[in-house]
C-alpha cells in the first residue's frame, strides 16, 4: 500500500461549523478560535461567509472576523461568497480566497440557493470578475457530489461536467462535497478516478461528512487514489443547514490523528489542536462528536488507580 507522504488539511469549522449554531457566537470568540487554529499550523482555513444576514445571522460579523485574524500566523483566509454582493464585501474585507458553491443536482441547488445550476454558474461570472479585479483566487465546492438526498446516485460524468464548466470560468481549485454523507469508498473511487483521468492537473480537495459513520473510511479510500487535500471541521462541528439528515463534518483532530498514525505529515500540532477542539466544545456548550478530543492520542497514559 503506497500512501502520500504529506497531505494538506483545510479547517472549515469557523465557517461550516459555526454557521449551524443558532446562538450567536461573539465576534471576539470567533477571532480567538481562528487564531488558535492558525497557530496549530493550518495553511488554509475557511473562516467565515459573506452571506445574507437574514439567511445566516451567525455570519453577520464576517468583515470583523477577517479584520481580526492575525495574518502573521501565515494562514490563508478563505470565505464563502454566494453571490456578487458577497464577493464585493469579501474583496473589501481583504480575504485571501473566495469560495463559491454549486450543487451537482438541480433539486439540491434549488433547495440550497433557490436557483437552477445554470443560474448559479451565470452568477459566478460576475463573482470571477470581481475576484480578478481584486487579485483574489476563487475555489468552488460542488455539493452532493457523491450522492443527493433528493435524486440519489450522482453519475461521475455529471460531476466531471460540472468541473469542466467551473474550470472554463477560471476557478483555480475544486472541492467535492459529501453533503449528506452518502459517499462510500467505491463511489469515491469511481468519481475521483473518472475526474482525475479527464483533468489530471486538477487541484482537487474532498469534504466528507460522517453522517453514516464512515467519513474517515472515505478519506482513507481517497488517500489510496493519491488525493492529498481534505477539508474538515474542528470537533466535528457543522453540516449543511439546507440538507435533510445532514450531521457533522469529518472531525479535524480525528483525521489528523489518523494521518499521524499512518506516518503522513500534516504540519499540524495535534496536541494543540485537541486543546482548541475542547475550547470550541466549551463555546458551543454541548458535547461534540470528535473522539480524539475525548480520549487523547495513542500515546496518552492514564494514571494508575489509587488503592
Amino acid at each position: 500500500m503506497i500512501l502520500p507522504r504529506t497531505v494538506q488539511v483545510v479547517e472549515v469549522g469557523p465557517r461550516d461549523g459555526f454557521q449551524m449554531e443558532k446562538t450567536f457566537i461573539a465576534t471576539e470568540t470567533k477571532i480567538e478560535i481562528v487564531n488558535a487554529l492558525a497557530r496549530c499550523g493550518f495553511p488554509k482555513m475557511e473562516v467565515t461567509s459573506f452571506i445574507s444576514h437574514k439567511a445566516i445571522p451567525q455570519m453577520s460579523d464576517a468583515a470583523k472576523v477577517i479584520a481580526g485574524i492575525d495574518r502573521s500566523l501565515g494562514v490563508r483566509a478563505a470565505a464563502l461568497v454566494p453571490n456578487p454582493k458577497g464577493a464585493e464585501n469579501a474583496a473589501a474585507a481583504g480575504v485571501d480566497e473566495m469560495v463559491t458553491f454549486v450543487s451537482a443536482t438541480e433539486s439540491h441547488n434549488r433547495s440550497n440557493v433557490n436557483r437552477t445550476i445554470a443560474e448559479s454558474l451565470a452568477g459566478f461570472k460576475t463573482v470571477m470578475k470581481i475576484a480578478r479585479e481584486a487579485h483574489i483566487q476563487v475555489a468552488t465546492g460542488i455539493a452532493v457530489a457523491f450522492g443527493c438526498p433528493f435524486e440519489g446516485d450522482v453519475p461521475a460524468e455529471r460531476v466531471a461536467f460540472m468541473v469542466g464548466r467551473l474550470l472554463d470560468l477560471g476557478v483555480h481549485a475544486v472541492t467535492l462535497g459529501d453533503t449528506t454523507g452518502l459517499a462510500t469508498p467505491p463511489i469515491v473511487a469511481r468519481t475521483c478516478e473518472h475526474l482525475l483521468k479527464l483533468y489530471p492537473d486538477l487541484k482537487l480537495s474532498l469534504h466528507f461528512h460522517n453522517t453514516r459513520g464512515i467519513g474517515l473510511v472515505n478519506v482513507f479510500a481517497a488517500l489510496e487514489l493519491g488525493i492529498t487535500t481534505f477539508e474538515s471541521s474542528v470537533g466535528g462541528l457543522g453540516g449543511c443547514p439546507f440538507a435533510p439528515g445532514a450531521t457533522g463534518n469529518v472531525c479535524t483532530e480525528d483525521m489528523v490523528y489518523m494521518f499521524k498514525e499512518l506516518g503522513i505529515l500534516t504540519g499540524i500540532d495535534l496536541d494543540e489542536l485537541i486543546k482548541v477542539a475542547r475550547r470550541v466544545e466549551g463555546v458551543i456548550g454541548r458535547p461534540l462528536p470528535g473522539q480524539v478530543m475525548k480520549s487523547g492520542t495513542r500515546s496518552y497514559r492514564s494514571p494508575l488507580p489509587k488503592h
